[in-house]
């Protein structure tokens, strides 16, 4: 781990399965595997059911892996904030040399079964995506500066790509416009969650935008990365992987996105704090949603395709 002085709460183990699939991070698998799926079946390509499943399988274990190893590393930050304080190694529900064995194990099972079920490009695009997430944004950026959250969205934007890839066995344009989505989506995603969690960076000394260049500037970072984010989800209605249904859905979730950090921006600390950041958390929960609505149009114009309706 980053730090050498942070130990385990002292105590026996108690641990149980439950511990261990928590520390998958199961709620990021899920959003990985959705969009990893899109992107497989979005492509202009049919695969077996058999792969399809045993591949996103796979995805879902590399996914988890990351969460593994990143909890592993994250344990001393952990223990100080509060949003993850009971995660189950600073809760001392599972010891940390375990969470390592169990992130090292499932990674290499990740990589080795997807390059079997699918093709060498997807598994080689997994391994990568999980040394991004545990290496690149786990160990360096996120203590190192406050683009940790802009950089290391690249991680969770990979899914979708992996997905392309293992129908197709190659990339394209519209797995990046996927990618891209995601991407420029992380950061006004977090910094939301970043100024109604008012201190936990503070507490744990990690850079994140809040704490190195001050609220205001995060309010103001918000909107400047909405305002190209709405630009690609709608622009990409337009695409190959667009459509009339996506278009109208990204016209309209884009709008209230828009919205949002429109709202964001022209409030400061005092109105924030008078209302316990209502503001903020309408806008954290819609992105939630605004991720999940414009994949699963993706998804819908791809599976009406078939059919002659989806698409333009």
């Amino acid at each position: 781990m980053a730090d050498a002085s942070y130990t385990t709460p002292a105590g026996e183990y108690d641990t149980q399965l439950g511990d261990y699939f928590a520390l998958l991070k199961p709620r990021v698998m899920s959003l990985v595997v959705f969009t990893a799926l899109v992107g497989l079946l979005a492509a202009p390509v049919s695969v077996h059911p058999v792969i399809t499943f045993s591949s996103i399988l796979f995805v879902a274990i590399g996914a988890g892996a990351s969460g593994a190893l990143n909890m592993w590393w994250d344990a001393d930050i952990d223990a100080v904030m509060r949003r993850t304080a009971k995660r189950p190694i600073p809760s001392g529900r599972v010891p940390a040399g375990e969470a390592l064995s169990l992130g090292l194990a499932l990674s290499g099972l990740s990589v080795m079964m997807l390059g079997l079920s699918a093709n060498l490009l997807a598994a080689g695009l997994l391994a990568f995506t999980i040394f991004f997430y545990a290496v690149i944004y786990s160990m360096w950026l996120k203590r190192s500066t406050p683009q940790n959250i802009v950089i290391g969205g690249a991680a969770g934007a990979f899914p979708p790509v992996i997905g392309w890839v293992i129908a197709t066995g190659s990339f394209s344009v519209e797995a990046w416009l996927m990618f891209a989505l995601i991407f420029m989506w992380t950061p006004p995603h977090f910094w939301a969650l970043a100024l109604f969690m008012k201190s936990d960076y503070d507490d744990a000394d990690v850079p994140m935008l809040t704490v190195t260049h001050g609220r205001r500037a995060t309010r103001a970072h918000v909107l400047g990365y909405t305002l190209p984010l709405v630009v690609l989800a709608v622009g990409t209605g337009f695409t190959a992987i667009g459509g009339p249904l996506y278009l109208a859905a990204a016209i309209v979730l884009n709008a209230l996105f828009l919205k949002g950090a429109f709202d964001i921006w022209r409030r400061d600390e005092t109105q924030a704090e008078a209302d316990a950041y209502r503001v903020e958390k309408k806008f954290f929960r819609l992105s939630l949603w605004y991720l999940f609505a414009h994949f699963g149009m993706i998804l819908i114009e791809a599976m009406l395709r078939p059919f002659g309706m989806g698409g333009w």
